[in-house]
């Protein structure tokens, strides 16, 4: 178990495993982490020159999104994290937009999906694929704004 994590392009997913462990999944390796994941997303942030509070205000700015809001990690390497429920509960996942590959509904169980990474992992969320896709939506709005603010 480590007691601190930057998040970085090969981090795929940052699960919740109590109030103040989270689990990380990276391409080739997980591991648990001595810190909420709210904790771990603003430290994150911190490293790459902001807050969480101050990112989630550029969000608000950029896309008008003030809930369950996608964040800009770092605006040099692309990593926008968006949450899978208000990060506000204990069940809120934290998934990397520029790691995924494919996402689907899980036919067994309609309020759930499943997320495809680049590197070949899967893992499924207790969401419906209608709000993974809202959320999905709303990060890759974010990188487009991004995108553009990088070419002016």
């Amino acid at each position: 178990m480590r007691d601190n994590y930057e998040i970085n392009r090969g981090t795929l997913v940052i699960i919740p495993v109590t109030d103040k462990i989270s689990q990380i999944i990276e391409e080739d390796n997980q591991f648990l982490v001595k810190k909420s994941t709210t904790k771990i997303i603003d430290e994150s942030c911190k490293f790459f020159g902001s807050s969480y509070l101050g990112r989630k205000d550029g969000t608000k700015k950029l896309i008008g999104v003030t809930y369950k809001s996608p964040i800009i990690i770092s605006e040099y390497s692309n990593l926008i994290f968006f949450p899978t429920s208000s990060p506000r509960f204990d069940n809120c996942y934290w998934v990397s937009l520029c790691n995924i590959k494919d996402y689907y509904k899980n036919k067994s169980d309609i309020n759930k999906s499943i997320i495809v990474f680049k590197n070949g992992k899967e893992i499924q969320l207790n969401l419906s694929f209608f709000t993974l896709e809202n959320q999905i939506y709303r990060a890759t709005m974010l990188e487009s704004k991004l995108m553009k603010l990088k070419t002016v």
